[in-house]
């Protein structure tokens, strides 16, 4: 499948591989490819261009020739800005794909822990699937850290994750995503108001990290 990851930050870099090691044909699209390129990794020597040269089956280009060239698309952006990048990406260019939302409507402005750009009685996957209605929104991913994402085992043992979505069978084409990466545990929480319960999952998130020093962690539903 030719998958379009929508954001070059660690989650976009983590799901790349993910894909790419499961079989896909994945291209990142972002706003400036120059400047991703030259762009410094987590403050460190390494740069962007330097995961490309080891990553070499990934591609890169802007926002709208990725959505357009894909068969599924992944919102990877930051919550805050994924609106705005998904309307550069183009209506068109989603219209009738598969939308993969992994971001949160996490505000970091007042620093940590952060807080909500919307909840309670919406969600950013909502106003996505609002201001995209041609596009299959599907929720998911959110409620993890990216290592973990790519590599359920990393954790000592089974855990769960969700789906949120209008459209069941673009809920089924996430799940087998989800599957290949080795999660056997999906939950589908029903349509896409559902994302407000995983959305706001973050604020306890959050914390918990904070209380264990690990982002390495998720829920189990035991039933």
């Amino acid at each position: 499948m030719r998958i379009g990851i929508l954001g070059t930050g660690t989650v976009g870099r983590t799901l790349a591989e993910g894909f790419v090691r499961t079989g896909h044909d994945v291209s990142m699209g972002t706003r400036d490819v120059h400047a991703t390129t030259v762009r410094r990794l987590n403050s460190t020597p390494r740069s962007f261009a330097d995961w490309m040269a080891e990553n070499p089956t990934v591609a890169l280009a802007d926002l709208a020739s990725t959505a357009g060239a894909a068969q599924l698309v992944v919102n990877a952006t930051s919550g805050a800005n994924s609106l705005a990048a998904l309307d550069t990406a183009g209506a068109t260019n989603l219209s009738g794909k598969v939308l993969i939302d992994v971001a949160n409507p996490l505000d970091f402005s007042g620093g940590l822990p952060p807080t909500f750009t919307v909840l309670d009685t919406d969600s950013l996957g909502e106003q996505i699937q609002r201001a995209f209605p041609a596009a299959r929104v599907v929720k998911t991913l959110n409620t993890i850290n990216a290592s973990v994402m790519t590599h359920p085992d990393l954790l000592p043992e089974p855990t769960t994750l969700f789906v949120s979505g209008d459209d069941a069978s673009a809920k089924e084409v996430a799940s087998g995503l989800l599957g290949e990466f080795g999660w056997n545990d999906v939950i589908d929480l029903g349509d896409i108001s559902t994302a407000r319960g995983t959305e706001m999952w973050l604020g306890l998130w959050t914390r918990t990290m904070t209380a264990l020093g690990t982002p390495t962690f998720n829920l189990r539903i035991v039933r």
